[in-house]
C-alpha cells in the first residue's frame, strides 16, 4: 500500500520523536510531538464501532514513540487509529524542506482547460465550486453524504458510480483523508486517463518521494502554527472542523517532481 511507503520515508523524522500531546474530536484529530510540531488529520466517523469505551488505544499515545504510533496509519483496526497514525505522520512533515508553490487560489497550480472533466473525492465546498466554474463537468463522490441520503449540488454523484466515472476524468482530486479509509490505492488505480491528481486537505501526508512513482502531481495539504496550539487543540476537541481552525492555518501546495 501506498501508506506504507510514506510511512517508510516518514521514519527519519519520527524515530526519535514521541507524541507530547494529542486530542480526538469528532471532526479531526490532533497530534503534537516532543519537538511542538503539530499534525491534523480529519475524523471519519460513518464506520467507527460502537461502544463507550473502544478507543482505549490512545489513552496510552501519550509519550509513545511517533514512529510506533505512526504506523497505526497502515496497521489500524478503525478509521479512529488510522486518523491518529496519519495525524502523526502530517506532523512529521513539518520538519521537511517543502517548497509552498501557493496555492488553492490557483487551482493548486494545474492547467483546467473547459473541455475538462474532472472527478473529486471527498466533498471540499469551496474547492468543488471552483473547478466546477472552470471544467467542462464535475463529478464529487462523498461517501458521507452519499450514507445521509443528502441530495448536494448538481454535481454530486453516488457513490456507486465512482468506478464507472472516475477513469473518465482528465483531473482528480482527492482528499487525504482516502489514507485512513485506505482507499486511496484503488482510486489511483482506476484514474486511467487522468492527467494530474491532487492529494488535498489536513489529512495529506506530505512526503513528496513516496509519491514519486504515482500518477500524483501536487500534494495540497496544511502546516499548524504551533504557536496557537492552546486554540487549536480547544477547537478540536469541542469538535471544531476545518472552519475552525483556519487562523492556524499554513495551507501548501507542493508539487511532486517525477
Amino acid at each position: 500500500m501506498l501508506i506504507d511507503s510514506i510511512i517508510k520515508e516518514a521514519r527519519p523524522y519520527l524515530a526519535e520523536r514521541k507524541i507530547k500531546d494529542a486530542v480526538l474530536g469528532l471532526s479531526l484529530i490532533g497530534i503534537e510531538l516532543d519537538n511542538n510540531d503539530i499534525g491534523l488529520a480529519y475524523t471519519l466517523r460513518n464506520y467507527l464501532p460502537p461502544g463507550c469505551s473502544v478507543f482505549g488505544f490512545a489513552q496510552d499515545i501519550i509519550g509513545a514513540n511517533a514512529y510506533k504510533v505512526a504506523q497505526l496509519a497502515s496497521s489500524g483496526t478503525d478509521d479512529a487509529q488510522r486518523g491518529v497514525g496519519v495525524a502523526v505522520l502530517t506532523a512529521g512533515t513539518r520538519q521537511l524542506a517543502l517548497h509552498n508553490d501557493d496555492n488553492s487560489e490557483a487551482l493548486f497550480g494545474l492547467d483546467v482547460k473547459p473541455t475538462d472533466v474532472v472527478g473529486m473525492i471527498g466533498w471540499i465546498p469551496p474547492v468543488a465550486a471552483k473547478f466546477a466554474e472552470k471544467a467542462k463537468q464535475l463529478y464529487v463522490f462523498d461517501e458521507g453524504i452519499s450514507l445521509s441520503n443528502e441530495k448536494g449540488p448538481a454535481y454530486m454523484k453516488p457513490m456507486e458510480e465512482q468506478d464507472k466515472l472516475l477513469p473518465q476524468c482528465d483531473l482528480a482530486v482527492i482528499t487525504g483523508s482516502t489514507f485512513i479509509n485506505h482507499s486511496i490505492d484503488h482510486l489511483l488505480e482506476i484514474s486511467v486517463k487522468v492527467r494530474e491528481i491532487v492529494l488535498v486537505g489536513s489529512s495529506t501526508p506530505m512526503y513528496p518521494r513516496a509519491f514519486a512513482q504515482t500518477k500524483v502531481s501536487v500534494l495540497a495539504g496544511s502546516w499548524w502554527d504551533s504557536h496557537q496550539k492552546e486554540f487549536l487543540f480547544k477547537k478540536i476537541s469541542l469538535s471544531g472542523g476545518i472552519h475552525h481552525v483556519q487562523p492556524a492555518m499554513l495551507k501548501m501546495s507542493v508539487r511532486i517532481k517525477h
